[in-house]
């Protein structure tokens, strides 16, 4: 059996306190003031052969070591969440300058001392990407789905970011953090069947790309075998908008 901090964290009371939570006092004694533990943890998609991949580290110390989790760790002394939640995001891509958003705030992830874990999810053109070749803590593409057993409940915040994936695609440009500077709507079509997981009308999908606007023609053409060249396109906009 997988050790309980590795499925499942409650917040550990001082002496008394959930006596007195359950009565309904104050937790607060005098003189005492409580301490949180705030960790960060990202949720960085891509698109891999034509499927939604996550990016997870193989745990090299415990608790929980072999397993496979989120990038994320405590914040640094003075660090904001968000420069904490790009630091990582970095640090183990190789890139910063793509969609970042908060995504929800957890109070029993069993993140090492955490009592707080603040959740962000990021989206990465996997042409761009870096991932550090260390062999301890070794970051690796995963398949969305099926996910492999993860630490600390990851699973629900993995589930939780791809469901706000997949509502962004109804209302937002942010789509373009997954593709390159120039893309053919093929290309554009298949990230969007990725995420959603059904096949789009190609016809239906082209009218409606190009008539929103966040698309447009370069003049360009990409060869693609002994098929007749495909145009190339660009997004208007490369910062997230609604539409």
């Amino acid at each position: 059996m997988r050790p309980l901090q590795c499925r499942l964290s409650l917040i550990v009371w001082p002496a008394g306190e959930y006596r007195h939570q359950q009565q309904g006092r104050p937790l607060r004694r005098p003189g005492y003031t409580p301490s949180v533990a705030v960790a960060v943890v990202v949720v960085i998609f891509t698109v891999r052969q034509d499927r939604l991949n996550v990016l997870l580290i193989e745990r090299a110390a415990e608790p929980c070591k072999g397993e496979w989790a989120l990038p994320g760790g405590l914040l640094l002394p003075g660090e904001t969440l968000d420069a904490a939640a790009r630091r990582k995001l970095e640090d183990e891509t190789g890139v910063s300058d793509v969609f970042l958003e908060q995504l929800y705030t957890f109070d029993r992830l069993g993140e090492g001392k955490a009592e707080v874990v603040v959740s962000y999810f990021a989206l990465v053109d996997i042409g761009r990407t870096r991932l550090r070749s260390e062999s301890e803590w070794r970051p690796a593409w995963h398949p969305v789905h099926p996910t492999p057993p993860t630490a600390f409940e990851n699973d629900r915040v993995i589930a939780y970011a791809e469901e706000r994936l997949r509502n962004k695609l109804e209302y937002t440009n942010v789509v373009y953090s997954l593709l390159p500077e120039r893309f053919t709507l093929t290309r554009m079509q298949q990230t969007y069947e990725a995420i959603l997981g059904e096949r789009l009308d190609k016809r239906n999908f082209r009218r409606r790309v190009v008539g929103l606007g966040i698309v447009r023609p370069t003049g360009r053409f990409e060869k693609q075998g002994a098929h007749r060249p495909a145009m190339l396109y660009e997004f208007t906009s490369r910062k997230p908008m609604i539409l």
